[in-house]
Order: structure tokens, then C-alpha cells, then sequence
């Protein structure tokens, strides 16, 4: 099953994040990297290929709430603390800052 979710950069669709049976993944949507000039993160440099790891990716892991928030997370939208994509594509739709992420909605098998 694959779950993914628009990475959005100040309103701007920039890339696609998904978790799939092999992992974790990042990539740009080639409209914003023939229009941009500046990545999502320094972690996250523009470039045409993806970005792929075993664990989620540092800086999409950094968005997730912890502590207290996190907390209000789980028990609000009756998540798993360890569902990393989950808590992405949850609660991170109105990040602080110039990124957020929204649900594709959509699962392949």
C-alpha cells in the first residue's frame, strides 16, 4: 500500500512524500523545479531524482509534533504515535512555517 501527500512550499505544490512497502520517499514535482529556486529544506536539495530512505526522512519526521502536542494528536484524531505517515499527513496540514503537507488521499496496492 502506498500513502502519500502534496508538500506544499509558501502555497505552492513543490513535491510528492510517500511511504510505500519500501520505504519512505521525496520527490519534486518537476513544474516547481523549473520554476523554483529554492528547495523545501537545505536537507532537501532541488535536484530531478528522488529522495528515498528506509525511515521517514529527517526533515518530514522534524514536522511531526512531540511531546504534549503530540499527544493531543493521537487522542484528537485517534492516531498511532508510531505511525509516522499517518501523523504527517494528519496533523501536519498547517505547520508553522512555509511547508505543509496535505493528503493525496489516494492508496495503491
Amino acid at each position: 500500500m502506498r500513502r502519500e501527500g502534496a508538500v506544499l512550499f509558501r502555497g505552492q505544490k513543490a513535491g510528492t512524500v510517500w511511504q510505500d512497502e519500501d520505504g519512505y520517499g521525496f520527490a519534486y514535482d518537476p513544474g516547481y523545479l523549473r520554476s523554483a529556486n529554492e528547495p523545501v529544506s537545505f536537507t532537501l536539495p532541488l535536484r530531478g531524482h528522488p529522495y528515498v530512505s528506509k525511515t521517514m526522512l529527517p526533515f518530514f519526521d522534524g514536522l511531526i509534533p512531540e511531546g504534549w502536542l503530540l499527544d493531543i494528536a493521537v487522542r484528537n484524531w485517534k492516531l498511532d504515535p508510531k505511525d509516522r505517515m499517518a501523523l504527517l499527513l494528519t496533523v501536519c496540514r498547517d505547520c508553522i512555517g512555509a511547508v505543509s503537507i496535505e493528503s493525496e488521499n489516494r492508496t495503491q496496492e
